[in-house]
């Protein structure tokens, strides 16, 4: 039984969730994967039971009924994941925009360096984002810089979604208060464990725009993460996220 789960979510990834499960499956750490695919229907999941065949006490899959958004896959593996009794559980997307070499720093940051929750941060050492239009940098930049003056959260990549965290975080949120599903479920998750006292660590990576497969993002996207930051602040000032 490993420590680690790595949840990733996917909708339509048959061009990089193979290599992605091989690459993790074949780090130093024996780190265990959880692929929460909603209904993709260009064969995602039949390339993931392929390899359970392979690896069957490593990987898993839970798959819903249709595409019900990125944050409510992550609680989905979440909960998934608490009650499997994992140590540490982690955030990844299949798209290799997101170094699996890193996990074993996210990993380290959590398991050795004291964080209770760790993030693959793309700004805490500059700009390190390759293949993104710059229109798009510019965008992300701003929106963290706009989300930490807004809530006072000392977080240089606040929208990052590359994270590992500690099981006593996530077994502390409230999930059903989590309110954001898309971009800004990232920004929530971490104000809501920041909001707890958590000590949240980032990690320095370099973050590489998909070379396969369709980009989930979107305008409507951004808006929601820019619109809804002020109102989580004002919820943040009335309750609590910690469960009861």
């Amino acid at each position: 039984m490993s420590d680690c789960l790595v949840i990733i979510p996917t909708y339509n990834e048959k061009e990089n969730i193979g290599k992605m499960l091989r690459t993790v499956m074949n780090l130093p750490h024996p780190f265990h994967l959880l692929v929460v695919d909603d209904n993709s229907q260009d064969g995602t999941a039949e390339i993931v039971k392929s390899l359970q065949a392979e690896y069957p006490d490593r990987i898993f899959m839970e798959q819903r009924a249709g595409k019900l958004g990125l944050g409510t896959a992550y609680i989905h593996g979440f909960r998934w994941g608490l009650q499997t009794k994992y140590t540490y559980i982690f955030e990844m997307d299949a798209d290799f925009s997101h170094n699996p070499d890193d996990l074993v720093r996210l990993y380290n940051a959590c398991a050795i360096g004291g964080a209770d929750m760790s993030i693959g941060s793309r700004y805490i050492t500059g700009v390190n984002v390759v293949n993104w239009p710059m229109g798009r940098v510019m965008m992300s930049y701003f929106a963290s810089i706009y989300v930490r003056v807004v809530t006072g959260m000392d977080i240089r990549d606040t929208t990052a979604g590359f994270v590992c965290y500690k099981r006593k975080v996530l077994e502390t949120l409230d999930f059903d208060k989590i309110r954001f599903t898309g971009y800004a479920f990232q920004i929530e998750m971490k104000f809501a464990s920041w909001k707890l006292g958590f000590t949240i660590k980032e990690v320095p990576i370099i973050f590489t725009d998909r070379s396969e497969g369709q980009s989930k993002m979107s305008g409507g996207i951004f808006k929601e993460a820019i619109f809804g930051v002020i109102s989580m602040k004002v919820k943040g000032w009335y309750s609590s996220y910690k469960k009861k």
